[in-house]
């Protein structure tokens, strides 16, 4: 799930490395996720980004570098409205994109360590 959470903030945000027990930066809470979900063109830009296929924005590249982190520590540095934004990911992806949910776990989860711990929350997407 952490990787989803991650591909959320792929969409909603480019979180910066934050200082132990911090959350990560705000900055791009106020990106609107349902139009980058809406638009063909810039959601494959940033998979093309995450999946090294394509150029990356400044914000595409801070989230690849902080996807790892995301993932192993189960977004706990996420922000409220990242977290929000990462569910909203994750079920548009499970559901309306699963070529790219595919892909984009082939590349961040391959050993289906992040799916099988967050099983019930990729479930809960499919409902």
């Amino acid at each position: 799930m952490k990787l989803f959470v991650v591909i959320a903030l792929t969409c909603c945000i480019a979180a910066t490395w934050a200082k132990p027990g911090s959350t990560y930066t705000d900055k791009w809470d106020h990106i609107n996720v349902d139009e980058i979900l809406e638009s063909d063109r810039l959601l494959k830009g940033y998979v093309d980004c995450l999946l090294d296929r394509g150029r990356c924005t400044p914000d595409g590249k801070e989230l690849k570098t902080t996807l790892p982190d995301a993932l192993e520590h189960e977004c706990s540095k996420c922000t409220k409205k990242q977290k929000e934004g990462s569910d909203k990911v994750i079920k548009h992806l499970v559901n309306r994109r699963p070529d790219l949910w595919k892909e984009l776990s082939q590349k961040f989860d391959p050993e289906n360590i992040y799916q099988e711990r967050y099983k019930d929350k990729i479930n809960a997407a499919k409902a």
